[in-house]
């Protein structure tokens, strides 16, 4: 349960960063305005990493603090040392998750909604789903805390191709 909530704590903090931008990305590619987009999504990019690594370093160097909040200090030792293990792993990665929700919120404001929902398609369900069922078989327990970190990783790869297309149309002289 920590992890499920410092999770969505991270990701509702970088979804409202993005949805916060859809209208003026609206606006502006309205308006012909390109520049001010491109310059937008890379404040975002760089504003949604910081959150990501401030997510990163609480997870990594803080484990016992954040799951101490949800009142579990009175729980075994070997519940706490899980959950220390899996903080770190399946946390690893939260800075690409949180640089990949924002690709899926702003390809979507650029009206690109058809590229925005395969990527979010292939990281919910082919990567999330099918590494969830895929790696405990290689991995055991630790496939399962693997899952969302490759998935991740993967994810970020595919998002690139299609930001870099658009970085492209964006600064495409008119």
């Amino acid at each position: 349960m920590p992890i499920t909530v410092t999770i969505q704590i991270i990701i509702s903090i970088v979804v409202g960063m993005a949805a916060g931008c859809i209208p003026i990305v609206g606006y502006n590619m309205g308006a012909e305005k390109k520049d001010r987009v491109s310059r937008l999504f890379t404040l975002l990019l760089v504003s949604e990493t910081l959150v990501g690594l401030v997510g990163f370093v609480l997870a990594e160097f803080f484990p016992e603090q954040l799951i101490a909040i949800f009142g579990t200090a009175g729980e075994s030792q070997y519940y706490t040392q899980f959950a220390i293990r899996a903080f770190r792993i399946y946390l690893c990665m939260i800075v690409l998750a949180c640089v990949n929700k924002v690709c899926f919120i702003f390809l979507q404001a650029m009206g690109k909604a058809a590229q925005s929902t395969v990527l979010s398609m292939i990281r919910e369900v082919v990567f999330g789903v099918g590494f969830a069922l895929l790696l405990p078989r290689f991995f055991g327990l630790d496939g399962v805390l693997l899952s969302m970190p490759v998935s991740d990783v993967l994810t970020s790869l595919v998002a690139l191709v299609l930001i870099r297309s658009s970085y492209r149309t964006l600064n495409a002289p008119a």
